[in-house]
């Protein structure tokens, strides 16, 4: 009877996908009804939950830090996808919208996911411990990727306005992706120590011995169930997104509230995956999909959006207003005392967290 219980309780995981994905090819593009945007709400909470146990599966196989990774550039690969679609639907109302998406996932990501990651971590185990020489390479990565292609843009002069021209913008795109390039052949090969667990002591953490590997052929099933519900995710959170728009309009609020509500619900599988490691001691893992994902979604989206301008007719804002520079600047600043010990008590993990609060009270009330 046990058994059956915990076949039906994984079961579910392999389902939810599937019907995520059906659900996304009936409804893409139409007209649904108050009902279906309910069911469609139900099925996307499901099939995150379903993403974080499938890149678990996967995380565990391939062992850190290859596992946040692959979950943080499959997201990210996704929603670049989302950005350039809403681009070609929107018009001239979504110039801004790829740095209004980048930019909520940079606050979500250093600030939601590292300040929640530290504050159960350090609840728990009274400190979080991590690698300072990983986690402040990839902090450092991110903030040079979020100033050359969202701070420097609300300062160059050869275009009116807060835009890059064709040069700048070629020069911003391939900068990320070599950045990017270079931070993952850093994490994966040449310095792989640096972003793994370490235990309280320093000691680098490089098997889980909780559980035994999965196979190669469960890995792989759940990879494939990983990327079918991560497109349900994000599609299914671009056909509820017209019912958040009506939501907001009728609140009353900017409609840069749409991003960041769109964001979260993109960003949640890492989230949970992140907080389930830090419950666990190993924050390195949380960190490594934090700030993994924020500069996968700078490096990639950004080359995307400016392979796409080609075509897009419309100017491409990416240069954030002073507010947004100062909250991302108080960012950079406070993780940079957050990462420089290797160790946060709750108080780091809230200062993350009222910083993120911060940026979303602003964000309804500009």
């Amino acid at each position: 009877m046990i058994a059956r219980l915990w076949s039906l309780a994984h079961g579910w995981t392999s389902v939810v996908p599937v019907l995520a994905a059906v659900l996304l090819v009936l409804t893409w593009g139409r007209d649904v009804p108050a009902g279906v945007v309910v069911l469609m709400t139900v099925v996307l909470a499901g099939a995150v939950l379903a993403a974080v146990h499938h890149a678990e599966v996967v995380a565990h196989r391939v062992g850190e830090p290859f596992g946040s990774l692959i979950l943080a550039v499959a997201v990210t690969v996704i929603e670049v996808g989302l950005i350039v679609a809403l681009m070609v639907d929107g018009g001239d109302k979504s110039a801004s919208l790829a740095r209004d998406t980048v930019f909520a996932a940079v606050m979500i990501t250093c600030n939601g996911i590292v300040g929640i990651s530290l504050l159960v971590a350090s609840l728990r185990h009274r400190t979080a411990v991590f690698n300072p020489e990983g986690t402040g390479a990839a902090l450092a990565t991110v903030a040079t990727l979020a100033t050359l292609s969202l701070v420097l843009p609300a300062f160059t002069t050869s275009r009116p306005g807060p835009q890059f021209s064709g040069v700048q913008l070629t020069f911003a795109a391939v900068s990320s992706l070599i950045l990017y390039g270079l931070f993952v052949t850093t994490q994966t090969v040449r310095h792989r120590d640096y972003f793994l667990p370490i235990t309280h002591k320093g000691e680098v953490i490089t098997v889980d011995r909780h559980a035994a590997a999965p196979s190669t052929r469960t890995a792989s099933i759940s990879l494939g169930l990983l990327l079918l519900a991560l497109v349900g995710v994000v599609g299914l959170a671009k056909g509820v997104s017209p019912a958040i728009e009506s939501g907001v309009s009728a609140a009353g609020m900017d409609h840069a509230v749409v991003g960041v509500i769109i964001a979260l619900l993109v960003l949640l599988p890492e989230t949970i995956a992140a907080l389930r490691a830090a419950r666990r001691d190993r924050v390195q893992t949380s960190l490594n999909l934090a700030l993994g994902s924020a500069m996968a979604s700078i490096g990639l989206t950004i080359p995307a959006v400016a392979l796409a301008s080609i075509w897009l007719s419309g100017p491409l804002i990416l240069g954030l207003g002073a507010t947004h520079m100062v909250l991302l600047a108080l960012t950079v600043v406070v993780a940079s005392l957050t990462v420089v010990p290797g160790r946060a008590t709750p108080l780091q993990g809230g200062v993350h967290l009222v910083i993120l609060a911060a940026y979303l009270e602003l964000a309804v009330t500009p």
